[in-house]
């Protein structure tokens, strides 16, 4: 288990890591095109979840989210505890979503807001912008989506 969880710290630790040099770097929503017309860099704070969701809410989303945060976090730490050695693919799904998850924990512990700054966009279409930590639980959950749909599955024995 412990080779996971170093996966995990190597998440938050990156996903810090981006978000003290975007706000050292930029100021609030200022966009630098990386890939013209497709990706920017940007600095933008989400007090909500994913798309902004209870962005509004008015304050009580904060201690919502940092409940839900820990709650979660300790569900992953629990179900990676339990994996079998032959689980690799689980195993960096789950480490993933746990370091995004803690990275995304931090800055609403320290700031009551995340830091975004990852914003893709095609003509007036923009994606919502979103972090490291984003990035790395939309990939661990791709990894356990793959794992339960063409993961070997155990033989039943009649």
């Amino acid at each position: 288990m412990l080779r996971w969880l170093l996966l995990s710290l190597i998440v938050v630790v990156f996903d810090l890591a981006t978000k003290l040099w975007v706000e050292a770097s930029f100021e609030f929503r200022e966009q630098l095109p990386v890939i013209e017309g497709f990706f920017n860099l940007t600095l933008v704070y989400n007090k909500g979840a994913a798309f902004s969701f209870l962005a509004d809410a008015g304050g009580w989303q904060r201690w919502f989210f940092i409940v839900l945060s820990i709650v979660i976090s300790i569900g992953l730490l629990v179900w990676l505890k339990r994996l079998q050695p032959h689980e690799r693919v689980v195993a960096v799904g789950v480490s993933l979503v746990l370091g995004g998850a803690i990275g995304n924990l931090i800055d609403r512990v320290l700031y009551g807001q995340v830091i975004d700054f990852l914003l893709f966009y095609y003509d007036r279409w923009s994606w919502p912008a979103f972090n490291v930590a984003d990035s790395t639980i939309f990939l661990g959950v791709v990894f356990l989506l793959y794992d339960a749909f063409f993961g070997k599955q155990p033989e039943t024995h009649s």
